[in-house]
């Protein structure tokens, strides 16, 4: 059984920043890619950022050099974090953290791979 529950989203003003988090209870001794999906009104899933359990990752270009997506495992926890700063209004979505078992090569960001989602976290930044 695979959970993710979101945290951190918000409304901010464009240029601002925000700080989203991810609880992640995955089996940590399997394989495992974990990533950040987001949708807008209207508008199709876009994977934002891959991060697998070796550490790579992969963003969309329309993040590059602004989203770092991280993660850490405190307590027994597995954490995805995704840092968003010069944040723009065409980044308001519901953002998704979620995971699957198993690796792609190359890291792939694809919404349609993952197989578990979290109920999603609203991002709003306004112009």
């Amino acid at each position: 059984q695979v959970t993710l529950v979101e945290s951190g989203g918000g409304s901010v003003q464009a240029g601002g920043s925000l700080r989203l988090s991810c609880e992640v209870s995955v089996d940590t001794y399997r394989t495992y890619t974990m990533g950040w999906i987001r949708q807008a009104p209207g508008k199709g899933r876009e994977g934002v950022a891959a991060i697998d359990k070796d550490g790579s990752i992969t963003y969309a270009d329309s993040v590059k050099d602004r989203f770092t997506a991280s993660k850490d495992n405190a307590q027994n926890t597995l954490y995805l974090h995704l840092q968003m700063n010069n944040l723009k209004p065409e980044d308001t979505a519901m953002y998704y953290c979620a995971a699957r078992y198993g690796n792609v090569r190359p890291l792939c960001r694809s919404p349609d791979l993952f197989a578990y989602w979290g109920q999603g976290t609203q991002v709003t930044v306004s112009s």
